[in-house]
């Protein structure tokens, strides 16, 4: 096994200076048995969808999904910056008053970023939906269509057509990508002037609407002994505070090497989450651009959904339950 290789990360977006130089060790290691791909792989994968990803990533605590001996091995969630990290790395303090703790989140603002991650192990990326300039404000609405262990994907493609209905009728641009598992996701940017509770309170209220439209398919039950496993869960409670979701161009710790890949509207009839992985992503991205490129200039204020969330409240219907409550 080679025991590092040393590499360069040209990127612009941190100045005219010379680039950034990550060595990677142990870049033979497998991380994806399934496909013989290696840590080396991944790194070549970021540097080619590298800057896509800092665009979903950017300005972002940012919390990483980590598999020190590949996929074979345990996965280690981190959310704090290691010391001895390049004094290049940026972060982003946040607090959990649950625990009255801080951390030093990873906070991407360029493809170097990404690429030492990885050279720390980690496979996925994870952002918050807020970013450093307020954490405490999200400015992006959550769309996480998540399916029962019996729905099918045919479920997931009627459901997101049913999502982009409403959205349509209510004049928000989504923006829409695979999971990399089994489900979808639709972003909407917003304005950062709303807590999360508000948001989570705007993306129930969504979240009933589309249930009331496909009564069949989806169900917004919170409890999973409530719902049936055929049906699809919108899943609201992603836009909770501190909990985050794949980024788009992010891959997922899976045996296939699925990435979570932006995809037209247009596409999702179709769509094939398994097709879209480490090896067909960066062509992707080469033919089409990057899909999700717009989204800062398509901002849509949740006040209406505000306003379905107080109808609903009035007619005696619970508003979200506290994000910290599972399953017993």
């Amino acid at each position: 096994m080679a025991p590092a290789v040393e590499v360069e990360v040209d990127d612009p977006a941190w100045g005219s200076g010379p680039p950034r130089v990550v060595r990677v060790t142990n870049p033979d290691r497998v991380y994806f048995p399934e496909r013989g791909w290696t840590k080396l792989d991944v790194v070549e994968y970021y540097l080619a969808v590298g800057p896509a990803l800092v665009g979903a990533l950017r300005e972002r605590p940012c919390m990483l999904h980590r598999f020190p001996r590949g996929l074979d091995g345990d996965k280690v969630h981190t959310k704090r910056v290691p010391s001895g990290a390049p004094v290049w790395v940026e972060t982003v303090r946040v607090h959990f008053p649950r625990f009255d703790r801080s951390a030093d989140e990873l906070c991407v603002t360029q493809v170097a970023h990404v690429i030492w991650a990885v050279q720390m192990s980690t496979v996925e990326f994870h952002p918050w939906n807020s970013r450093r300039a307020d954490v405490e404000r999200p400015d992006e609405w959550r769309i996480d269509l998540d399916p029962g262990p019996e729905c099918d994907l045919a479920t997931v493609r009627r459901v997101a057509g049913v999502v982009q209905e409403v959205l349509d009728e209510l004049g928000a641009t989504g923006y829409p990508k695979t999971s990399g598992g089994r489900g979808l996701h639709v972003y909407v940017r917003i304005p950062p002037e709303h807590s999360f509770t508000d948001v989570r309170r705007a993306a129930l209220a969504f979240a009933r609407e589309v249930e009331r439209r496909a009564p069949q398919d989806v169900t917004t039950a919170w409890w999973r002994k409530d719902r049936d496993p055929a049906q699809l869960f919108v899943d609201y409670n992603q836009n909770a505070r501190d909990h985050t979701m794949a980024a788009a161009y992010s891959l997922r710790g899976v045996p296939d090497g699925r990435a979570s890949a932006p995809i037209r509207w247009d596409e999702v009839p179709d769509v094939d989450p398994h097709d879209l992985t480490l090896a067909t992503v960066p062509a992707r991205l080469e033919q089409l651009g990057d899909l999700h490129a717009g989204i800062d200039d398509a901002v849509f204020d949740v006040a209406p959904l505000l306003e379905w969330a107080d109808r609903d409240e009035a007619a005696g219907q619970d508003g979200p339950p506290d994000p910290a409550d599972t399953d017993p």
